[in-house]
């Protein structure tokens, strides 16, 4: 049986390997085609893989079980859970392939894009900009069509040249930056606030006016510290909670 085949990372030394692992394989089983093969490798082969030890790798297998992704029989191997639940809480810990993980899995809608002045509230992050490129994307669960979150984007007009749009229907922007344009992504700052639904999140989203959600701001910068993506989601908040693990 032909085992299903996880992206590669590179590993930052400065946070927990099995985190990093588990977000990574967390992303490519949330963003697989429905043709990919349900099987993991083995253990041994995804350490391989990962350039981590079995030890490291199990703990990170163990997470996806908890999570219920994936589920592990002896003997028979690990296999992908194909109605894996795609609203479990995000953990977030800094890494790329975290935010990658966190937007996967989902079907998506490409509501517009376009160039346009930038907003008040974001001319903080641009300031040698009067107008980004932007796209505005609807997000739903995939066996349901039921809309989860819908998100604004406000990218450098440089990089928009090399976005194909259709790309952001399977991916999501962080990683076409990364591995489609190739952008140097240096970090990502998140912020998560409790807002009330205004009269257009409430009728995407499909909530009652003023309902509750979470408004989340994620600005990408690159080696450099210049921003390169700002994004602005919505998330429902009866589907969507957001946990920050911390290490002793």
């Amino acid at each position: 049986m032909t085992s299903f085949a996880p992206d590669s990372i590179v590993l930052n030394r400065k946070l927990p390997l099995w985190y990093q692992v588990s977000q990574s394989l967390r992303a490519s089983i949330l963003g697989r085609s429905a043709q990919d093969p349900l099987r993991l490798p083995t253990e041994e082969q995804l350490a391989e893989h990962y350039g981590v030890s079995v030890l490291t790798m199990r703990q990170a297998l163990k997470e996806l079980e908890d999570e219920g992704l994936i589920s592990r029989h002896r003997r028979r191997g690990t296999f992908i859970e194909p109605d894996a639940r795609r609203g479990a809480p995000v953990r977030l810990l800094g890494s790329v392939d975290a935010i990658v993980a966190q937007q996967s899995g989902m079907v998506t809608t490409l509501l517009g894009h376009g160039t346009a002045p930038l907003p008040p509230e974001l001319a903080e992050y641009y300031p040698d900009l009067a107008e980004a490129a932007t796209y505005h994307r609807l997000r739903g669960d995939e066996k349901t069509g039921e809309p989860t979150n819908h998100a604004r984007n406000w990218v450098r007009p440089e990089l928009a040249g090399r976005i194909d749009p259709q790309d952001l229907l399977r991916w999501p922007m962080t990683k076409v930056l990364r591995d489609v344009v190739g952008a140097d992504i240096g970090r990502i700052t998140d912020t998560v606030e409790a807002r009330l639904a205004d009269p257009e999140t409430a009728r995407l989203l499909a909530v009652p006016l003023l309902s509750p959600i979470l408004h989340y701001t994620g600005v990408t910068y690159d080696g450099d510290g210049r921003v390169l993506d700002v994004v602005v989601i919505h998330y429902r908040g009866d589907r969507f909670s957001f946990t920050v693990p911390l290490d002793a």
